[in-house]
Formats: structure tokens, C-alpha cells, sequence
């Protein structure tokens, strides 16, 4: 790694190291790195000279910033880089009838002076910390027989005992200092890992870089020489961000390239259909389904609407994101796009992540369609109704073999399921319009698995129109990069007589009965309630007994009298639909359930919504079961029971307080959880975020997008920005490269 030498084929590349080079060179190319430091490295993901340089800091220490020992006061909390000069384990007093606590005392020294620290029942300090041990610490600092001294502080080995001090360790005169990631199972500090890093990038030179300095100038980036070297080893604090900003840059537009690209080469191979959208008289399925409904379109739904006969107008094949929040209407919209296909004499599908869920939307779909017909010469009318059928894991055989034999014979018009949609037994006779309800239940190969039905068996057919709706709200620019292979369309608008559901968090016993006396009321008022159990950790079968315990407590107590019925997700189908359809009809007043419940459940009479232990869920799971009441028109609770007072749970509960809009609320969770949770939706690519953050870099996703689509557009192989395209093969899986690059 001595040079950047061209290789044979690469003279056509911007000069300098690439990344594809050091993905090439084991770790074990540095120097000290032996077996055991290699091992050390693959348990933090490192395996590679690439994965080094790409495993960035967590913080850094500034030492121009550092107070010393000398300059503490007691009472404040601190932070103290020192090394730790003692260790002891004064014995305990002899006498005592219960055995004292175990201690472990350090004197740590710096430039300013000597403090004791002390650990109580932690022995094992005395193995973590042995002298000659380079550490920070941070706690409240007091007193004790007149000297300074800390009390089990937060510590952070930066340089163990048995490695020798260089320049480069400490942030030591005014230099700052990174502190990198680390795991319990491998015994590396932060300084080995920094000089490791500082040898590869002195070692690796200047690097490549794929991007054009005029591109550069414009969007206010560093190069990618001083954007390593400023997030590795900064002089100044003030280097530290522009570097970030360049290196998450990258990895945005990697992902806006693969996702340009996944389209491209989609439309590229597209066999799509033009959907009959209108007719001079007026009368399509479509506009005779909105027009037989009891209640006009939002102006969301009608926009909706419209964006999806433009895209199903076209030759190519619609790729849509249909957000939406919780009662918005989306599932109208979903029959609108399927019935465009139904028009032409093709067939829609609707696939949805669970059994509830598949069977709820099923029965709607039914309701919706009700009066609609389709032309049919076979029968004397000449016409016969559009037919909706329901495919899961517990339809039984005869009605399976029913529905594989409508939906090959064409007379089966809307399918609904769950991923037995998937299976080889179920062909289509045209496959026109595909929806797929709460995508981020799925993943890439399932949208592919529902395109190729739409080809047949003989993969002559055509492809389908895909409509993918999430009612779990994701921040505009998250989802540029989770979806960004898919236009967008936003239903933002409640229907009229919607009214926002009333929340509280109840935090003691006493609160808690302001709940409990809600449900009363509105039971005795002629409505229902449900009461989820929290998650319980362990399994399915310990949630489940909870729940079952919890529903015979409630009614023995605060709700006897009432009926109060069960709905878990270890019961067997049939009692699940029991118990569902008993709280429907009106049989059952409160239903106890675990999650199962989260999505889809559409009872309009219930009214109130009793979360337990609600600081165990999630903001977007929270906003969720939210979604279950007041879908009636009338007013409506959710009571949040918790008595934690930890800040995460705070920052979540408080936040349902004051706000009834998933889009507010995602900008909440977004920011309280992180950029994980969301890119999970993802599911393709090795290419997560390490440095971008999708809600302070929205800037940077924007960027990211416009440059892919203008290089895409210019270049639709990328034979002109090969650099890119060799990293981008880098950061995606195998099967992913060969779709995007197999021209």
C-alpha cells in the first residue's frame, strides 16, 4: 500500500487510491496486526483496510478544552483524562456482621495533580484498569477526608497498560482526540485503533475522488483526502463537521445512485400496460366507484387519485409511495388503482403483512366495490359483479383450489392476501395493478416476486403497476432514501368529522382510574374499548400468557361486569376471528390484546384505547394502536398508562400528548431513534449510514438525489463515471450489483 499506481484498465480513472483497493487488503497488511489483533478487529466488522478507515469516531476529546485535576471543585461534574498511576483494594474493617461492600481504589494523575477514584462492588475494575492504564473519566466530583475524589465514574480506556505512549495518544497539548467504537469482546483500545488508521491513511496517499471538483465547489464539499483525514485526525474541532458532511454525502448518493438506477433498469426491461383512465362518456369503473361512494374524496384522495391514472396512463410501469396517515383513506385510493385495472380487463392484488390485516381490508374491499360490474359475454346479462377473494394461510383447500381456478380463468377481478399471494399456485390471468399495504413489512424481493406473477409462467406477459401504501409516516427525506425508487404521493388531509383522538399519559394508580372509568362510561354509552398488554420479553408464548392474565385481572376487577374478551397471537385462527367478530357485533365490550392489533383493526364504535406499560412501545407502534379508536366520527381516548420517568420515554409519551399527526410524529422518532430503525425498510445493501443523519443532513439527501438523477440521466451505465460505478458495486449485495450492472 504503497502507491496509488493505475492498474491495468484504470487509466481512465481519477488519479489517487480508491476504495475498491483497500477493500482489496486485509488488515493484517499494517503493521503489529497479527492474528489475534485481526480477530480483535472482525469483532468490530473490520476485516479489511476499507472497513478501518470507514470505522469512524464517536466523539473526540478536545484538549484545548481539557480541565486538569487542579482546576476541579467539588460538587460539579467532570471530565478527567488522566493515567492511572495506583491501584488498590483497601481491606474491609473486620467486625462488621454484614460483609462490606467490595472496593476498588485508583490514584489517577495528569498535568494538574492526583485524585482518588473509587469503585464500589465493580472488582473488576481492578483487571480494566491497571497502572500505567491511559482514561477518562466522568462523574460528580466530591470530597473525602479533605481530597477531591470520584465514586464509580463512566470510564473510557483510551490506551491500555501494556502499550507504549506516542504523539498520537491523548489530546495532550491542545491536540484533539478521537474516540472510536469498541466492543466488550475484543480487547483494542481507542489509541490502537486511531494509530492503526493513521498508518493506513498515510499509507494510502491521496484518494480518488468520484466526485467532480466543480460538483464540489457547488455543494460545499471537501475532497475526500481532507474529508478522511478531517474526521481521522482534526487539528480543530471546526474540521471535524465539514469532514462528516463530505463522507455522508457519499454514502447518500451511493444510495440515490442504486436507487436511480434500480428504476432505470426496471423501465429499462418494462413491459408495462396502458390502463384506460377515461372515456368520453364519463362513466370508467373508476369514476363510477367514486361516484356510488357515501361521502366525497378528500382533496388528498382526489390528487391521489389523479397521480395514479396519470402513471397507469403511461406505457410504463406506475412505481408509486402512497403515504398516509392513520384513517386518512388510503384504502380507498387502493381500489381506485386496482379497478383502473380491472377496467381493461386485467386483475389487482392487494397484499398485506398480516392475516387481521388481509382479512379487514377483504371485507372492505367487498363493501367498496358492492354494485360495481364488469363486462362478462358468458352471461345472459352480459355482465356480472366485480369478485373479490381472500387468499391466506388459513383458507381452507376448496376454497384455495376455487380461487387458484378464478384467478387463472380471469374471473377472479381483486385478490387479497398475505404472502400466499406469493406461492407458485397462484397465477394470474393478467396481473394489471399490484398493491402492497405496509411495505415496510416487505422487501425488494417480494415487489420483484409480484412483478414476475404479472409476466406468467411463460414470462410473456406484462409487468404490473405497483402502489406500495405505509400508514407509519416517514419523513419526507427518509424516504427519499428508503423508497427512493418510487414516486411519492402524500395523502395529508383527514377526512371531514374526523376528530383528533384525546391522549393522556396517566402516570400513578391513582391516574390510572381516570381510564378505566372512561371505558365504563362509554361501554354504558354503547361503544367499545380495547386494552393492549405491553411487550413482554422472552416470546410469543409469554406474551400471550400475559395478555391472558391481564384480560382475567381486568375483568375481576376494574372492568367486572363487563364483557371483556381476548386476542393474542398464539391462538388458533378460528378463535382469533371469534373474538374479532364478537367485538364487532357488539358481543364483547372491552377486547385485551397484544400488538396483533396494531394495524388494520377497523371497529368504528370503539372509542377508547388503554395502552399498558406504554413507554415498552414505540412512537410509531404508539400512533398505531392510536389509530384504532374514533374511527367513527365521534370522540374518542387513548390513555397511555406508565410510570417510567427515564427520558427516552418522556421525550416518546410526551410527544403523543401533544400531537395527533404521524408526520409530526416521525419527525419526533426519527430524531429520538435514529436513522436504524427506519433504513430497515430498506432491506437490500450492505450500505448503511454511518455518518449521515436524515434529519439535520436534509440538505444532503437532496443533493445526493438531484446529482443521481442528473449523472443517471446523462449516463444511464455510468461508462463515464466508472469510479462510482466501481464503489457503488462495493456498497450493495451481489445480487443487486448484477441487476444494476448486468448491461
Amino acid at each position: 500500500m504503497t502507491t496509488a499506481a493505475p492498474t491495468p484498465g484504470t487509466a481512465d480513472l481519477p488519479p489517487g487510491r480508491r476504495l475498491g483497493q483497500l477493500a482489496d487488503l486485509p488488515v493484517t497488511v499494517l503493521r503489529g496486526v497479527g492474528s489475534a489483533a485481526a480477530a480483535d478487529l472482525a469483532e468490530l466488522g473490520i476485516t479489511s483496510v476499507l472497513d478501518l478507515v470507514t470505522h469512524y469516531p464517536r466523539r473526540y476529546i478536545d484538549g484545548t478544552r481539557m480541565v486538569t485535576i487542579d482546576k476541579l471543585a467539588e460538587g460539579e461534574k467532570a471530565t478527567v483524562l488522566a493515567t492511572v498511576r495506583r491501584v488498590g483494594a483497601p481491606p474491609s474493617r473486620p467486625g462488621r456482621g454484614r460483609r462490606a461492600p467490595s472496593r476498588v481504589q485508583l490514584d489517577i494523575v495528569d498535568d494538574g495533580g492526583r485524585m482518588r477514584v473509587v469503585f464500589f462492588n465493580q472488582a473488576w475494575r481492578s483487571r480494566q484498569l491497571p497502572t500505567g492504564t491511559l482514561a477518562l473519566f466522568f462523574g460528580p466530583v466530591t470530597s473525602f477526608r479533605g481530597d477531591l475524589q470520584m465514586a464509580n465514574p463512566t470510564v473510557e480506556v483510551l490506551r491500555g497498560a501494556d502499550e507504549s505512549a506516542t504523539a498520537d495518544d491523548g489530546p495532550s497539548g491542545g491536540r484533539i482526540y478521537p474516540v472510536y467504537p469498541l466492543t466488550e469482546k475484543a480487547s483494542l483500545t481507542s489509541a490502537r485503533i486511531g494509530r492503526l488508521v493513521h498508518e493506513a491513511l498515510d499509507r494510502a496517499g491521496v484518494f480518488a475522488d468520484p466526485v467532480d471538483g466543480d460538483v464540489r465547489d457547488r455543494l460545499g464539499l471537501l475532497d475526500r483526502t481532507a474529508a478522511f483525514a478531517g474526521i481521522h485526525r482534526p487539528r480543530a474541532m471546526g474540521e471535524v463537521e465539514p469532514a462528516r458532511r463530505r463522507l455522508a454525502f457519499d454514502e447518500l448518493l451511493r444510495l440515490q445512485l442504486a436507487l436511480v438506477l434500480r428504476r432505470q433498469r426496471l423501465h429499462e426491461d418494462a413491459r408495462g400496460i396502458i390502463h384506460v383512465t377515461s372515456r368520453p362518456d364519463g362513466r370508467t369503473l373508476v369514476e363510477q366507484f367514486i361516484g356510488g361512494l357515501p361521502f366525497p374524496l378528500t382533496g388528498a384522495q382526489a390528487r391521489a387519485v389523479a397521480d395514479l391514472a396519470g402513471d397507469l396512463g403511461d406505457p410504463l410501469p406506475m412505481h408509486r409511495l402512497l403515504q398516509g396517515d392513520v384513517g386518512s383513506g388510503k384504502t380507498v385510493v387502493a381500489v381506485a388503482a386496482m379497478l383502473f385495472g380491472v377496467e381493461g380487463g386485467h386483475q389487482g392484488a392487494l397484499m398485506a403483512p398480516t392475516e387481521v390485516l388481509a382479512e379487514q381490508h377483504a371485507a372492505e374491499v367487498r363493501r367498496l366495490v358492492e354494485g360495481l360490474s364488469v363486462p362478462d359475454p358468458g352471461t345472459l346479462a352480459g355482465e356480472r359483479p366485480v369478485r373479490v377473494a381472500l387468499l391466506t394461510s388459513r383458507t381452507g383447500a376448496a376454497e384455495r383450489a376455487t380461487v387458484h381456478e378464478g384467478l387463472a380463468a380471469g374471473t377472479v377481478d381483486l385478490l387479497v392476501g398475505t404472502h400466499a399471494l406469493l406461492t407458485d399456485k397462484v397465477v394470474f390471468a393478467s396481473l394489471g395493478v399490484v398493491v402492497i399495504d405496509e411495505q415496510h413489512r416487505f422487501g425488494v424481493e417480494q415487489r420483484a416476486a409480484l412483478r414476475d406473477k404479472g409476466r406468467g409462467e411463460d414470462g410473456r406477459g406484462s409487468d404490473p403497476d405497483l402502489l406500495v401504501m405505509t400508514a407509519t409516516p416517514i419523513p419526507r427525506t427518509a424516504a427519499m432514501v428508503v423508497f427512493g425508487d418510487l414516486d411519492m404521493t402524500v395523502i395529508d388531509e383527514l377526512p371531514p368529522g374526523r376528530q383528533p383522538v384525546a391522549t393522556d399519559w396517566l402516570r400513578t394508580p391513582l391516574e390510572t382510574e381516570e381510564a378505566w372509568s372512561r371505558v365504563r362510561e362509554q361501554v354504558a354509552s354503547g361503544h367499545r374499548a380495547f386494552v393492549v398488554c405491553p411487550l413482554v420479553e422472552g416470546s410469543d408464548r409469554v406474551e400471550a400468557a400475559s395478555a391472558t392474565a391481564e384480560a382475567e385481572r381486568l375483568a375481576a376487577h376494574e372492568l367486572t361486569g363487563l364483557r371483556v374478551g381476548l386476542l393474542h397471537g398464539q391462538m388458533k385462527p378460528a378463535d382469533k376471528e371469534q373474538a374479532m367478530e364478537a367485538f364487532r357485533s357488539g358481543d364483547l365490550d372491552v377486547l385485551v390484546a397484544t400488538t396483533v392489533i396494531e394495524v388494520g383493526v377497523d371497529v368504528p364504535e370503539s372509542s377508547v384505547m388503554v395502552i399498558e406499560d406504554a413507554d415498552r412501545f414505540g412512537i410509531a407502534q404508539l400512533h398505531q394502536l392510536r389509530g384504532r379508536v374514533g374511527r367513527g366520527g365521534e370522540p374518542a381516548w387513548c390513555f397511555l398508562l406508565s410510570e417510567s420517568d427515564s427520558p427516552e420515554a418522556t421525550a416518546r409519551l410526551e410527544a403523543m400528548e401533544r400531537s395527533t399527526d404521524g408526520f409530526v410524529l416521525a419527525d419526533v422518532d426519527l430524531g429520538l431513534r435514529g436513522e436504524g430503525t427506519i433504513l430497515g425498510a430498506r432491506q437490500k445493501g450492505r450500505s448503511d449510514l454511518k455518518l449521515a443523519r436524515l434529519l439535520s443532513d436534509r440538505d444532503l439527501v437532496v443533493d445526493a438525489r438531484a446529482l443521481a438523477v442528473d449523472l443517471v440521466g446523462a449516463d444511464p451505465h455510468l461508462d463515464e463515471h466508472r469510479l462510482l460505478a466501481q464503489e457503488l458495486r462495493l456498497f450493495v449485495d451481489d445480487d443487486e450489483a448484477e441487476f444494476l450492472f448486468k448491461s
